[in-house]
This record gives structure tokens, sequence and C-alpha cells, in this order.
């Protein structure tokens, strides 16, 4: 016999199951190309849909000049570039270049912060996406401990 408790939980499951399965895919997708791309200039060119960003001094890019660890290297951007729709980061010599890619909702402050990995040194870009174009910065990171396999 199944007592009243037992049931309310199972039909709580059910409904918040029902409740994920409603949610539009969309809101979980990424560009799967971008993230399994093994260069960086593919990466950004599958990124961007061919599109070349354009250097910028309006993205601060925050990121140690020297990583002790490459496992966990913290970086922050963040731009005054108006209604921008995607922060990305790049690192030119990790295996698979695209290390993060942050959606920014409309009316949302563009700033994130965020932990990498780094094999070895490296340049470490940000691509800022809006509806006018796409921008990069980028920076040179020295790394003293290796972080992706070594």
């Amino acid at each position: 016999m199944i007592n009243t408790q037992t049931r309310r939980r199972f039909m709580a499951k059910i409904l918040v199951l029902g409740a994920l399965a409603a949610l539009p895919l969309r809101l979980f997708a990424r560009n799967a190309e971008a993230f399994a791309a093994t260069g960086a200039d593919v990466a950004i060119a599958k990124l961007l849909g061919g599109k070349t960003p354009v250097a910028s001094d309006d993205i601060t890019l925050k990121v140690p000049d020297i990583a002790e660890n490459g496992a966990v290297v913290p970086v922050t951007v963040t731009t005054t570039i108006p209604d921008v729709r995607r922060i990305s980061l790049i690192i030119s010599e990790n295996p698979n270049p695209l290390s993060a890619s942050f959606k920014i909702l409309p009316g949302a402050v563009a700033d994130i912060s965020t932990r990498i990995k780094m094999g070895q040194s490296s340049d470490v870009q940000a691509i800022v996406e809006t509806d006018s174009g796409a921008f990069v910065t980028s920076k040179n990171v020295k790394v003293t401990i290796g972080g992706c396999g070594g």
C-alpha cells in the first residue's frame, strides 16, 4: 500500500521532469563545433560564423601575467560595449581552444568571472559578440605548472 507522502513525492518528481522537458532546448544549447575545434582560428570561425573579431580597448581582460598553476587560472572579463550578447574565452595553445562561452541576457551587465585550465603558456583572448559585430582583446599568460594533462 502506498502512503500519501510517497505518492506526493512521486507526483512532485513527475512534475519537475515535465517542467524540464518543456524548457526550450536552446536554453541548454552550445556551439558543439566551436568547442570541439582543435585550433584557435577554427574555433573562432565556428563561434562567429566566419566573421573576424576587431580589436577593442573597451574590453577589460583580467588574468594573471604568470599562472603558478595552469589547472586553475582566474579570469574576469568586463566591457563597456553596449548590447553584448556573448562573451567567449579562447586559449590558443589548449587542445580545445574554446574554454568558455557565456550568453549575456539583454539589459544585463557584461561582466563574467571564471577559472580556466591552461596546459602551457598561451594567449588568452576574450571575444565579445554584439549585434554590431565581434570584438576581441588578448593577453599572454605564462604557466609555470601544467594544467591540461600536464
